[in-house]
């Protein structure tokens, strides 16, 4: 879920209230494996009639996200003080990065965007004050909306993806 920094809530009440979906909360920024979701639509309401404000829903397949966890779209060590990241297209789409996207264009780079598949777009960024400016363009460049998660909420989905349902 993008809510962004000014839109309190927590995570962990919200998929308590979500039962019936049995849904696990992922850390703290408003990420999910909803292991009894029903269509997209029906998914999408229930998490939106419990948020006291408008908010996008990102939603992945499982076997989308197990299959990029399985890929591992990196192919160089990543380095110190750089932190790989997912975003994901809100709505059903295709992400597209024809060439990696460097910024900013000038200088050091704060954030890459390196590829792109599906709905996903893969990149890195480097921990500076400026970077969160930068990863709110991502939005632009690919033309839709997006959330972004660091590489190991994404591996952590996916274990969670591994484990047998609960009841």
């Amino acid at each position: 879920m993008n809510v962004g920094g000014h839109r309190r809530f927590r995570p962990s009440v919200l998929a308590a209230e979500l039962a019936q979906l049995d849904v696990v909360n992922i850390g703290a920024a408003g990420t999910f494996v909803i292991r009894k979701p029903g269509s997209a639509a029906k998914c999408r309401a229930a998490f939106r009639a419990k948020l006291p404000f408008e908010a996008h829903v990102a939603l992945c397949d499982a076997w989308d996200i197990l299959r990029i966890v399985n890929e591992h779209p990196y192919t160089s060590r990543v380095q110190p003080g750089v932190t790989r990241f997912v975003s994901v297209l809100a709505k059903p789409g295709e992400a597209r990065i024809a060439r990696p996207v460097v910024l900013p264009e000038r200088g050091r780079w704060l954030v890459r965007l390196l590829a792109s598949d599906g709905q996903f777009v893969f990149g890195e960024y480097r921990r500076h004050m400026k970077t969160i400016g930068y990863l709110g363009q991502i939005d632009a460049i690919v033309g839709a909306t997006v959330t972004t998660r660091s590489w190991g909420t994404l591996e952590s989905v996916a274990r969670v993806l591994r484990e047998p349902a609960t009841s």
